[in-house]
């Protein structure tokens, strides 16, 4: 596993109106800021297939019933929430690691005041550092560890490169698991890479793939009556 940095090896700064994280020389680490209006990511929300997709399917979006409130326990520089959000979630966000949680509220703050998105992330996404009170009960649980990087694996995109750095590795565990399911109200979602192990003992009450990913559905009522 990569341990976390220290904070000798980097600088979170103010780079033309954003935080943005510099590491020393030598590390070969880019620099990065969270941008929600990264054409990528637009794109994604515009064009990747609206509540059709995978994760949309597994965090309980259906036609006919109301959109589940999400809790993003494990929340990163926040994309698959924001994801979760442009399609109509409001999902709080969780992110332990003080630097990630910097950058990514940063990130927050400035998608706020954008023309096209500022009106939506307002209302359905918010941040805090796992103290407080949450601002609602979740009726749905998503969980994506940063799992360890495979030895044989292509060289992983900036933006993991950046967080793995910041954050460390912390695979998915069973008390994580545990404590997510003790906040649902209906369910919890795993993400993982689509050739992982499976950690946790109870078989998921269902399974939605990408070719690069699965989602692990485990739903309150069975894991309850597994007790």
């Amino acid at each position: 596993m990569m341990p976390m940095l220290s904070d000798k090896d980097f600088h979170i700064i103010d780079s033309n109106g954003r935080l943005t994280v510099r590491f020393e020389p030598g590390l070969g680490l880019p620099e990065y800021a969270v941008d929600f209006t990264d054409p990528t990511l637009l794109y994604r929300i515009r064009k990747g297939g609206g509540r059709t997709q995978a994760i949309a399917k597994a965090v309980g979006i259906k036609k006919g019933r109301a959109l589940p409130t999400v809790l993003d326990h494990t929340a990163g520089f926040g994309r698959d929430a924001f994801v979760l959000a442009a399609l109509g979630c409001r999902v709080h966000m969780l992110e332990k690691c003080p630097a990630v949680r910097a950058l990514l509220a940063d990130g927050l703050r400035r998608a706020a005041t954008d023309s096209e998105i500022g009106h939506w992330v307002t209302e359905r996404l918010s941040l805090q550092d796992g103290d407080a009170p949450l601002p609602f009960a979740p009726q749905t649980v998503y969980l994506d560890p940063m799992y360890p990087a495979r030895k044989k694996s292509a060289a992983v995109k900036k933006e993991l490169q950046v967080l793995r750095a910041l954050a460390g590795d912390e695979d998915l565990t069973v008390a994580l698991f545990d404590q997510a399911m003790a906040l649902a109200a209906e369910r919890v979602v795993i993400k993982r890479p689509a050739s992982a192990a499976f950690i946790i003992p109870q078989k998921p009450d269902g399974i939605v793939e990408t070719p690069n990913h699965r989602f692990e559905i485990y739903k309150r009522m069975t894991c309850d009556a597994l007790k």
